[in-house]
């Protein structure tokens, strides 16, 4: 059975801002099973100023499933969690990523306090089959007070449930290493991230330096990867080419 495929909607977020249906509707065009939101901060059910009743039309008018959202600490908080919650089940969406939180990754204290937060959150989301998580940046690779890493301090913190979200590319340009992470963390990676990293300018996946036979092998044996989403888009998130040409690498690949 073949991991389905997504796009991060960040991707195109410049096309997002100026026309969102039409986005959608171009993301599945291009092939795309599922979009994953981004920048939702749990304050209102609205995303990009459209109620997600109607967000949630336009996804079903286009074949196309809420793989997601890349969420802030604060989604997961207080009444936050409710609406976030009451989002995401109307969007038939059940992974709440937190998308960053570098300034708690850079301390061991700030690691355990986002691991709290994180478990909490998670507890309260398994009742609805629901999952948060954490999606990786370069700077969580960090090397805290004590010399471990940032990154694995976090998922040693975490129960099983919460998602680890490893992002190939983004964690290879802080100089960490997504393939041994990955196997170190079995079982923790349902949403991974696809994303270049060693190529030249606007290289897409298959164009750099990434052991991508490896990392699919890992998804689809000793994790339970159920989305690859794909991060790649032009400057500022406008156009469609580069994310084209990253679907159709992994058609090439087999694995669309």
């Amino acid at each position: 059975m073949k991991i389905s495929v997504g796009l991060q909607l960040f991707s195109v977020r410049g096309e997002c801002d100026k026309n969102l249906p039409a986005t959608i509707q171009e993301v599945a065009r291009i092939g795309y099973a599922g979009a994953e939101l981004y920048s939702f901060d749990g304050t209102s059910l609205d995303w990009k100023g459209m109620h997600c009743t109607q967000l949630r039309s336009h996804f079903d008018e286009n074949g196309l499933r809420c793989c997601g959202s890349h969420v802030s600490v604060g989604a997961l908080l207080g009444d936050n969690l409710q609406r976030s919650i009451e989002f995401h089940q109307t969007m038939g969406s059940r992974f709440l990523i937190v998308a960053m939180d570098k300034d708690r990754m850079t301390s061991h204290g700030g690691v355990k306090e986002l691991a709290d937060i994180l478990n909490k959150a998670s507890d309260q989301l398994k009742t609805h089959g629901m999952f948060t998580g954490y999606h990786a940046h370069g700077f969580d690779h960090t090397k805290l007070e004590d010399g471990q890493i940032a990154w694995d301090v976090l998922f040693a913190s975490t129960n099983p449930e919460v998602i680890m979200q490893m992002d190939v590319g983004n964690y290879s340009s802080g100089g960490g290493d997504p393939i041994g992470t990955l196997r170190r963390f079995p079982n923790r990676a349902r949403s991974v991230h696809l994303k270049e990293y060693g190529g030249p300018a606007d290289s897409v996946i298959g164009e750099g330096t990434l052991n991508w036979k490896e990392i699919f092998e890992i998804c689809e044996t000793i994790q339970n990867t159920e989305w690859y989403v794909v991060e790649e888009g032009g400057a500022d998130g406008y156009g469609f080419d580069i994310c084209k040409r990253s679907y159709e690498a992994l058609q090439k690949m087999g694995k669309v």
